[in-house]
């Protein structure tokens, strides 16, 4: 027996909100499922940043360690030459140089580049004749009225007067500048505060890359330049130095141990001893660089640091991190 046409209506019309609702549960499921793809994946992706944030924090932390080690090596290294410097040295066993001579050492996570200066291979500030920073000055191809006027100021600035130099300054200039100061009349604390003498710029003092920040000091134990430890650059600021001597002192460095410059400089010797002399201080630079297993970045510390006469190491000035040493210091 067929079904009438109204039974058919009927049925047709019960199907159709049937059919609806499917779809909609359809949708939503749809929509709880994208829902749930975007949380997994939100969770992932902070994990996955999370893990790297933690692995880039293990490895800064562990260069820096590195760097550390640097340091303390280079302290130990210092004892280890006070005591063995004037024997015969063996492979492996050489005393370490002080005049800034890089040393690289593996460790079995990472490795550190570090170099000794002893300070009295730089130009104190406070102590050395005046002749020597003008040179320095001068072999930079600062203009000669420029260098007189710093040279001039660095010395007003330190006396303990008022009495202006020919191309010097006193407290009279210094407050007429539009942010007045008065001259300090007394040793300069630190290299950076040559940048109150007049005369000098931050161009001067930093330059590119090696400026003369690198070379001066105000930590030197008295006004000449130790022969066996200076850089090339203020070798070259001693009167009487010639371009010759002084690559041969560099070169007399390498031998283990070295001859003693007055042999190196024959002749030459007694005018440049007036400024120089090849002995060592207890007062040191020490730049090292730790860089973590495959990773060519490094992480710098710079120390100046003194040994006083019981060997105890006493700290005059410490920065970390140091940026752009890791790049003059870099591994090979």
């Amino acid at each position: 027996m067929r079904p009438s046409r109204g039974r058919l209506l009927r049925l047709k019309s019960l199907v159709r909100p049937l059919g609806s609702a499917r779809g909609i549960a359809l949708l939503l499921v749809l929509w709880v499922l994208m829902l749930l793809m975007v949380i997994v994946l939100s969770f992932a992706y902070l994990a996955r940043t999370e893990a790297l944030a933690t692995l880039a924090f293990k490895n800064g932390l562990s260069k820096k360690f590195l760097a550390e080690a640097g340091i303390q090596r280079a302290a130990v290294e210092v004892l280890y030459r006070n005591q063995n410097k004037t024997l015969p040295q063996t492979e492996g066993q050489e005393v370490w140089r002080l005049d800034g001579t890089q040393y690289k050492v593996d460790t079995d996570g990472g490795s550190y580049t570090v170099s000794l200066l002893d300070e009295s291979g730089r130009v104190d500030i406070n102590k050395t004749p005046e002749v020597i920073l003008k040179n320095l000055l001068l072999n930079r191809g600062i203009k000669e009225e420029d260098a007189d006027t710093i040279v001039d100021s660095i010395q007003d600035w330190r006396d303990p007067d008022d009495l202006r130099r020919l191309h010097g300054a006193e407290s009279d200039y210094y407050m007429s500048l539009p942010n007045p100061y008065k001259a300090k009349n007394a040793d300069f604390e630190t290299v950076e505060e040559l940048l109150l003498v007049k005369g000098m710029t931050a161009d001067i003092l930093y330059g590119g890359g090696k400026g003369l920040v690198d070379i001066l000091t105000v930590n030197g134990t008295s006004g000449k330049i130790n022969l066996n430890a200076a850089p090339r650059e203020v070798l070259m600021a001693i009167p009487g130095m010639t371009s010759e001597l002084a690559d041969a002192l560099m070169e007399n460095r390498k031998a283990q141990p070295p001859l003693n410059p007055a042999e190196i400089l024959g002749g030459s010797y007694a005018a440049i001893a007036q400024y120089a002399e090849p002995l060592e201080t207890n007062v040191f630079t020490v730049e090292s660089v730790g860089y973590a297993a495959g990773d060519k970045s490094g992480y710098g510390i710079m120390a100046t640091i003194r040994f006083d006469t019981d060997n105890k190491i006493r700290y005059l000035y410490y920065k970390s991190p140091v940026t752009g040493l890791e790049t003059a210091n870099a591994g090979d």
